[in-house]
């Protein structure tokens, strides 16, 4: 009979319980804002949004992703933001919160860099656009089983998002949107899983005056199947 590992299930709980605080309140912190720009009739969206070219706008990199032109832009992107968000943020809250400052950087300065001059944006869409490629290639990197399917899984259920990070997507900031994208995938590489494996321990010499056989050094397939039931148990599936 195999047994759990509940120190290992209760750490990967209390991870996912804190990434679905943060988001929750992440998502608030949004709302409230939606909340003031629209009594100022969206003068937090003019003052303080991605000016392409205009270097006192640089700063407003790290605003503009908290701001939305109107309460339809907001609900389109609340669901997706908690969502990938959430996904993003259950393996690491910490290793999250630095994800989230890469992609709004690279996502705020492909704007600035290469949007026509003098266009505002605004948006929290260059955040999902990088959380979902951050999600979708992570297990790749960290070479997590279950990352990887939930790769595969949101991958493919929400590859149509890829259609409005195209040049010439009339409408949205696809500049955003691709910016947002390729800072996920970078942050998916730079934030990777670094630990080394214990190295295999040598097979024991061989007994001149006989008794038990040695034990042949496990195989690289034996420490994947260890690799796949670990995290099987993490998630209560053993």
């Amino acid at each position: 009979m195999r047994t759990r590992e509940p120190a290992d299930a209760e750490q990967m709980i209390a991870e996912a319980r804190k990434a679905f605080f943060v988001m929750f309140a992440f998502v608030a912190v949004v709302w409230a804002v939606q909340l003031a720009n629209f009594a100022d009739d969206y003068g937090l969206s003019r003052d303080y949004g991605i000016v392409s070219g205009d270097a006192g706008s640089l700063p407003h990199i790290l605003t503009a992703p908290f701001l939305h032109w109107n309460w339809a832009h907001l609900e389109s992107n609340s669901g997706p933001l908690f969502v990938f968000g959430f996904l993003a943020a259950y393996r690491g809250v910490a290793k999250f919160l630095v994800l989230s400052g890469l992609v709004a950087v690279v996502s705020g300065a492909t704007v600035w860099l290469f949007e026509a001059d003098r266009v505002s944006t605004v948006g929290a869409s260059g955040l999902i656009f990088g959380y979902f490629g951050y999600v979708v290639v992570r297990g790749l990197f960290d070479r997590h089983l279950v990352d990887s399917l939930i790769g595969v899984v949101m991958g493919a259920s929400f590859a149509y998002l890829l259609t409005v990070a195209v040049p010439g997507t009339p409408g949205v900031s696809w500049l955003g949107h691709l910016g947002g994208l390729v800072g996920g995938l970078l942050g998916a590489w730079l934030l990777r899983d670094r630990r080394t494996k214990a190295p295999k321990s040598e097979p024991a010499a061989p007994s001149l005056a006989g008794g038990s056989a040695p034990e042949l050094p496990a195989s690289p397939a034996d420490g994947s199947r260890a690799d796949l039931h670990k995290e099987l148990k993490d998630l209560g599936l053993l």
